[in-house]
């Protein structure tokens, strides 16, 4: 049965269950205590602190453990836009960011959403004639990778352009970290966002990366931890996985990269031979992380939902996702899809490939031959 859905989450991989087991059994102290328990706990998490820094390019100081990506972002946003000031991103970017927009608009700030271009990442261009023209810009955050369509931002340029305008720079790199070589110094961000279960790490732990020099009012409050930006008793377990996880992905980068952009091509060849120009293809191959194919399909004359062909592909055995979600059994078509400027009949019937370690050329060829199926039953 194809498991496609890793851009959703991954299976937590045995050698990082391993690392995290005597954090979880015996080694159950609070890092925050004084006694021997809590030094070894401390030590711990400091040197998977150490790890993921090394990774990132960062220093040890400059990472800050959450629950995840959500948090992580919500940290961002919340803890760098105050009052009376702006923040920029675009109607592209992961709910996450999205939601947390709209709070702050809510509560008085100024936000601006930006259209991305053709491919699905906001120009360069764009945005620093949109800087220009405005006052007041804390913070601007655009992601990495999108989630749904794979497409990977001009980090650097982007980022350029927000400390010419005298703002930071934060990017969700969920979808890419692990996947990618993340080195804050050359993306020039000021916050990055990463989660541990979107690299076969721990559900339930994520971190953000801030630059030195950022003021960052914490979210969660009521302890000391993380140098006070988060408080809470830190998840050794957790962290530690993260930490080996993210080893783990970087020593195998190249060959998972290769695979796993062979797999694609493969995928989207046997769909293409059966069913031509049936699709609209929303990842741009060029740039784009390699695990992703993103589809979505046209009214045949009638238009089609992405719950139906997801279910389809469920009682066929493969494991997908959509470019849409289905709130109180309303069908809500991708807002980034959308944004990209399809018609939403279209945007409404889309399917997210995303593609992973366990992934083979069956799978794939399974997955098209069931999709294929899928169509031909709602076609009618």
């Amino acid at each position: 049965m194809p498991y496609l859905d890793h851009a959703a989450t991954t299976p937590l991989h045995p050698d990082v269950l391993e690392a995290m087991l005597p954090w979880l059994q015996g080694g159950f102290g609070n890092a925050s205590s004084l006694h021997r328990d809590g030094r070894r706990a401390r030590g711990a998490v400091e040197d998977a602190r150490r790890r993921i820094a090394r990774h990132l390019n960062a220093e040890p100081a400059q990472i800050v453990f959450t629950s995840g990506g959500t948090e992580a972002d919500n940290l961002a946003l919340r803890g760098t836009v105050g009052r009376g000031q702006a923040l920029v991103t675009s109607e592209a970017e992961h709910e996450a960011v999205l939601k947390t927009a709209d709070a702050l608009e809510a509560d008085g700030r100024t936000v601006v959403r930006l259209r991305p271009d053709d491919a699905g990442a906001v120009s360069p261009a764009l945005l620093a004639r949109t800087l220009a023209a405005m006052p007041r810009v804390a913070l601007l955050s655009l992601m990495h990778a999108n989630n749904e369509t794979g497409v990977l931002a001009d980090l650097p340029a982007l980022a350029a352009a927000a400390h010419d305008a005298g703002a930071l720079f934060h990017t969700d790199a969920v979808q890419s970290a692990g996947l990618l070589p993340i080195d804050v110094q050359a993306l020039g961000v000021d916050l990055l966002t990463a989660s541990a279960h979107k690299f076969y790490g721990p559900k339930g732990v994520g971190l953000l990366y801030v630059a030195p020099g950022v003021d960052l009012d914490p979210l969660v409050t009521g302890g000391a931890q993380e140098r006070g930006r988060r408080g809470g008793t830190e998840n050794v377990a957790g962290i530690v996985g993260m930490a080996h996880a993210l080893d783990l992905a970087a020593a195998r980068r190249d060959e998972t990269n290769a695979r796993l952009l062979a797999l694609r091509l493969r995928l989207l060849d046997r769909l293409t031979e059966a069913l031509g120009g049936r699709f609209v293809l929303n990842t741009p191959l060029h740039r784009s992380i390699p695990s992703v194919l993103n589809l979505a399909f046209p009214p045949n004359p009638s238009p089609l939902d992405a719950e139906m062909l997801i279910l389809g592909l469920d009682l066929e055995g493969v494991s997908a996702s959509a470019g849409s979600a289905c709130t109180s059994g309303a069908l809500t078509p991708s807002h980034v899809l959308l944004a990209l400027g399809l018609p939403r009949e279209t945007a409404a019937a889309a399917v997210r490939f995303s593609l992973g370690s366990s992934t083979t050329e069956a799978d794939v060829d399974t997955a098209a031959d069931a999709l294929v199926r899928v169509l031909a039953r709602v076609d009618r």
